[in-house]
């Protein structure tokens, strides 16, 4: 199964046409699909408040709000300077876990895709 948010989908938007074609490829039944919220939105504000990200990089803290907020598993990205940052991951988790959000895992594509030979 995989999470799309509405802030996915709307940077897929401007996305090569073979970036765009990969979600394609996903039967619908594998596909949940969320909503940034208030919710989010309060918690991307957290992230800015605390330094994780600037206020420039706000869309980066509403994608890691919107995973967390959704409790998704795992939330996968090629953004190495502001989501699957090792500094940046502990960031995010300390103020999770301060407001009572579980850790949220961050991985690159290549961490979580399968391979058989």
């Amino acid at each position: 199964m995989i999470v799309l948010s509405d802030l996915t989908l709307a940077e897929l938007e401007s996305a090569p046409v073979s970036v765009q074609k990969i979600v394609e490829t996903v039967p619908s039944e594998f596909i949940e699909y969320i909503e940034f919220s208030q919710d989010a939105s309060e918690l991307a504000d957290e992230y800015l408040q605390e330094g994780v990200v600037t206020k420039k990089n706000r869309v980066d803290a509403q994608h890691i709000a919107t995973a967390t907020i959704h409790r998704a598993n795992v939330l996968v990205s090629w953004n190495f300077k502001h989501i699957v940052n090792l500094e940046r991951i502990h960031g995010y988790n300390s103020v999770n876990l301060r407001l009572g959000y579980p850790l949220l895992e961050i991985r690159t594509p290549v961490e979580v895709l399968r391979y058989e030979d």
